[in-house]
């Protein structure tokens, strides 16, 4: 991503932090927002840890679900990071069986080695406790050199099987619709966020004619989901 397009995306985020109009960046966006999100809700309990937390978009969404919603990431972006750590290794900062629920959204293609994750994931939940991420399956190639992987429902669920967990329930979201639809939005919004006026008529333009329409396409004609753009897992330690 150019130097414009590429800030102007974070100003987007930083505009839009605890808007509602973020989940309309773009089709895979709001992916999250209606299909990813609200599993999670109905799964988060008790203690978690959002893993891979970034500027911590979704607190507002478990606040009033679980009893503590703590944060860990690589670096800290915003001072709501509880634990600087890598995911793939947080034996020093977070204790074996001290969670109800972990939550890595969007993290494990950033991170080399996924079966550790995974494994440590396992480490810190409690028993019985769940884990609900959420993978890419079509994308481009974004926050390089950072980005490893790509996974399908069958790579997950192997990943998750060989760790121990249980009860694995994958469920695809957005598809080749969203997908395209996403590299308009991308050039639209990040090519217009610093231009007053001008970036409103466009994010108007792109929520009603671009990120709406494409949804709702991968929900009425990709009945097979072979072209799921990400997938969302639940699992359960057993």
């Amino acid at each position: 991503m150019s130097g414009l397009l590429a800030a102007n995306r974070r100003a987007f985020n930083a505009d839009t932090r605890y808007s509602d109009r973020r989940k309309y960046f773009s089709p895979a966006t709001y992916c999250q927002f209606a299909i990813t999100l609200p599993v999670a809700a109905e799964h988060a309990t008790g203690d978690l840890l959002d893993v891979g937390a970034g500027d911590v978009p979704y607190r507002s969404w478990f606040d009033k679900r679980v009893t503590t919603y703590h944060t860990l990431d690589f670096e800290k972006r915003v001072a709501e990071i509880d634990y600087q750590a890598d995911a793939q290794d947080m034996s020093g900062v977070v204790a074996s069986d001290r969670y109800d629920t972990v939550l890595l959204l969007e993290v494990l293609e950033h991170v080399p080695n996924p079966q550790r994750v995974v494994s440590e994931i396992f480490r810190v939940l409690r028993p019985g406790g769940k884990v609900i991420l959420s993978v890419p399956h079509l994308s481009r190639l974004h926050e390089e050199p950072f980005d490893f992987y790509r996974y399908t429902r069958h790579g997950l669920k192997h990943l998750f099987d060989q760790a121990g967990f249980r009860a694995i329930e994958i469920i695809p979201r957005g598809g080749l619709f969203c997908f395209l639809g996403h590299q308009i939005s991308t050039a639209l919004i990040c090519s217009t966020w610093h231009l007053p006026i001008l970036r409103d008529l466009v994010f108007a333009f792109n929520k009603w004619l671009v990120v709406l329409p494409s949804f709702w396409l991968d929900r009425h004609t990709d009945h097979s989901k072979l072209f799921a753009l990400g997938y969302v897992l639940v699992a359960r330690k057993g």
